[in-house]
């Protein structure tokens, strides 16, 4: 026994010497299917509720040098599919609680939602935590209704794209990049020279494109909503949840349990069982339960190296204060 102890001991020491900065350990089991659980209420007909939590996106989530193997839109599409397939839901709670994230993710889950709806015909309620700004609130839109805190701040509709330049700190210590390219546009807004004049309308053409999605979006959502209102409040600003309701962006603040109640009145349920899908592992005690996976990998150094990494532009529906 003491022999296998050594021999792992040293195959551990020799990956982090020979510059491997991630070690797969088999802390938890694999990911299986998701499981569920009744976290409020009885009865035969249920209610799913949903997280989206964080930033947005389509890559495998990260929590402090851990990084969880399922991203958000896989995990979200894996709870409707499952869903979609228990006729005994007769409604969906989306809690939501992020910032926004890409445009493409932010765009996915709202496509997702409006999917399950016409799939299903279950109503389907959003409600916002903390934040629901951005692209947090595009994916909202979605939704038959919206309810905020009264706490929640949302709004920042809108686009960002943003671009570091980094050629004067290379300049300081010597290092020099040069592209060598078969078009001018193809280094388009590297982080090691100034973006010229023209690079930055071609990426505001973009973002005026996508902003008008967003818009588009809204104003579905959203409908009586004129559209020259929508257009207006999409100058980036974010609004309390009251400000959001004088505006019309929402239709009531309230809290988590009122949206389950309002929910079973609207569906004329006298009772209903209030679900969550997890996975092994995963605590679920009450409504206020968070979801998420929990296959890991450690990373063994301080940082995680790849966020150190330079990325290309990202186009985000995102509030970046």
């Amino acid at each position: 026994m003491k022999r296998m102890t050594l021999l792992a001991l040293l195959a551990a020491m020799t990956l982090l010497y020979s510059g491997c900065a991630y070690v797969n350990l088999a802390l938890v089991p694999e990911p299986g299917p998701l499981s569920e659980k009744v976290v409020d209420g009885e009865g035969d007909r249920k209610i799913l509720l949903v997280d989206i939590t964080g930033i947005i996106s389509e890559e495998k989530r990260r929590k402090l040098g851990l990084r969880e193997e399922i991203s958000m839109v896989d995990e979200f599409r894996e709870s409707l599919k499952k869903a979609g397939g228990d006729k005994k839901i007769a409604g969906l709670v989306i809690r939501i609680n992020s910032p926004g994230g890409t445009v493409t993710a932010s765009d996915i889950l709202h496509h997702e939602i409006l999917g399950y709806k016409k799939k299903t015909g279950v109503r389907v309620v959003a409600c916002m935590m903390d934040v629901a700004a951005s692209g947090g609130y595009y994916v909202a839109t979605a939704a038959d209704e919206i309810v905020a805190h009264p706490t929640t701040i949302t709004g920042s509709i809108g686009v960002i794209a943003m671009k570091f330049n980094v050629q004067g700190l290379f300049g300081k210590i010597g290092v020099e990049s040069r592209a060598i390219k078969s078009g001018d546009m193809k280094d388009m807004l590297s982080p090691f020279r100034t973006a010229t004049a023209e690079e930055i309308a071609v990426v505001q053409t973009i973002i005026d494109q996508m902003n008008g999605r967003f818009i588009d979006v809204i104003v579905e959502g959203r409908k009586p909503l004129p559209r020259d209102t929508v257009v207006k409040l999409a100058d980036g600003r974010i609004y309390t949840a009251e400000q959001a309701l004088d505006r019309k962006l929402i239709d009531r603040v309230g809290y988590l349990d009122s949206t389950l109640d309002g929910l079973k009145k609207s569906l004329n349920l006298d009772k209903a069982s209030v679900i969550m899908y997890y996975r092994p592992g995963a605590y679920k005690g009450t409504i206020y339960s968070e979801a998420g996976g929990n296959t890991t990998v450690v990373n063994i150094l301080p940082q995680d190296l790849e966020s150190l990494m330079p990325r290309g532009l990202q186009f985000m529906y995102l509030w970046a204060p």
